[in-house]
């Protein structure tokens, strides 16, 4: 009894955290939708874009920056190179001499210290009321800041979070998943939003009232989760704009090891739970716990589900679930081979792949390692 109450309980919890919860969020934002009154405003505003080595896009993102719809005299572009030992401050100078020239502001950190170090150290620098912050790697759609920016118009409006899109999906082996993932995702945060619960936002594309910024500890790691989320305690919200969109290659969202960096985050983010009792906020904190908790326990139930159901292999019923379960695991072992060309059967591969991370974060915890949250390059550097 004990070994089936097991297994119901870790697949019950497995069937919230992944088809419950965002169908409660939905059923929520019918119930008690809070919208933001947005506006076409247009506050000075400073994107931000913090770099290490980043030669190999940083070009087409400053040229991507100068194309944005906002007015000139209102917008500055401010690349904040963290002791970037390629040709990236090189390449951001000339784009300044060819077009940026009053546009474009480069700050040249001579030492790399970590990504939340370098943004504390620039936005007491730039002059927009709001801060755009935005990955170097991913493009904007032109309309993206003016988008984000009508939510400033609502005075509850703290932060603001633009959408991710997957450009080139079929370039990459899980850039189909990746984009279905992120749809799933979009439509969570989405559910969110509406009632006023979102916490974090996508780094690739978020922006907040520069008064607000909260010079986070330099050793944290989800600055897209810390930064934006920063504002509850102010009484703010955090709105989701969907036409805000940034775009990214799916080739440079694929790999294991970024995957792992994301769970290293959504442990961190579990750290900083605290944040959300003081003032007390139960709904943002049930949200967020169903969210971020539901899906790092939901690693461990998946595998307690596997284990339990093999125990009870002598029951018809639970050697019928374990074969399901074994089956799927193998289809996610021939999409991790690569032997799979079907986009539908691959996704084992994908959703495996993301809950076997929190077990090679853990590994890497018991070794003592760096390398769940480091930057690939240099061990140890903090920079996601």
């Amino acid at each position: 009894m004990a070994i089936k109450l097991i297994f119901w309980t870790s697949a019950a919890l497995v069937i919230y955290t992944y088809v419950g919860y965002p169908a409660l969020v939905w059923v929520a934002q019918l119930l008690f939708r809070r919208p933001v009154r947005k506006a076409g405003i247009e506050p000075s505003a400073s994107l931000l874009i913090a770099a290490y080595n980043e030669a190999d896009v940083i070009e087409a993102k400053v040229r991507n920056s100068l194309a944005l719809d906002y007015p000139v005299d209102k917008f500055e572009i401010v690349i904040a190179s963290d002791g970037s030992t390629d040709a990236t401050a090189r390449i951001v100078r000339s784009v300044i001499e060819s077009e940026g020239k009053g546009r474009v502001r480069l700050l040249e950190f001579p030492v790399n210290r970590g990504k939340i170090h370098c943004l504390n150290d620039a936005v007491p620098q730039l002059d927009g009321e709001i801060v755009v912050f935005s990955d170097a790697s991913s493009m904007l759609a032109r309309d993206s800041v003016r988008n984000l920016v009508a939510n400033f118009a609502d005075p509850g409006v703290g932060a603001a979070s633009g959408v991710y899109e997957v450009l080139n999906r079929d370039a990459s082996v899980i850039g189909p998943q990746e984009d279905f993932y992120w749809k799933y995702e979009t439509f969570i945060k989405l559910q969110e939003a509406k009632i006023g619960v979102l916490t974090g936002a996508h780094g690739s594309l978020y922006a907040m009232r520069r008064s607000l910024y909260p010079f986070p500890h330099a050793g944290m790691i989800s600055d897209d989760f810390i930064i934006p989320t920063s504002v509850l305690r102010h009484g703010f919200r955090i709105a989701y704009e969907a036409k805000a969109v940034a775009y990214e290659e799916a080739h440079e969202m694929e790999g294991f090891r970024r995957r792992v960096r994301i769970t290293a985050g959504n442990i961190e983010q579990l750290h900083q739970v605290g944040r959300l009792l003081r003032p007390p906020r139960p709904l943002v904190l049930f949200c967020f716990l169903s969210h971020k908790g539901g899906r790092l326990l939901a690693s461990v139930a998946l595998a307690l589900c596997l284990v339990s159901a093999l125990s009870l292999w002598h029951s018809p019923v639970y050697k019928l679930l374990a074969v399901a379960q074994l089956s799927f695991y193998g289809l996610a072992m021939l999409g991790a081979l690569g032997l799979l060309r079907s986009k539908l059967l691959n996704l084992p591969y994908y959703f495996s792949m993301i809950n076997a991370s929190l077990f090679v974060w853990i590994y890497y915890r018991l070794k003592g390692s760096q390398q769940a949250s480091s930057h690939p390059e240099r061990p140890g550097v903090v920079w996601t």
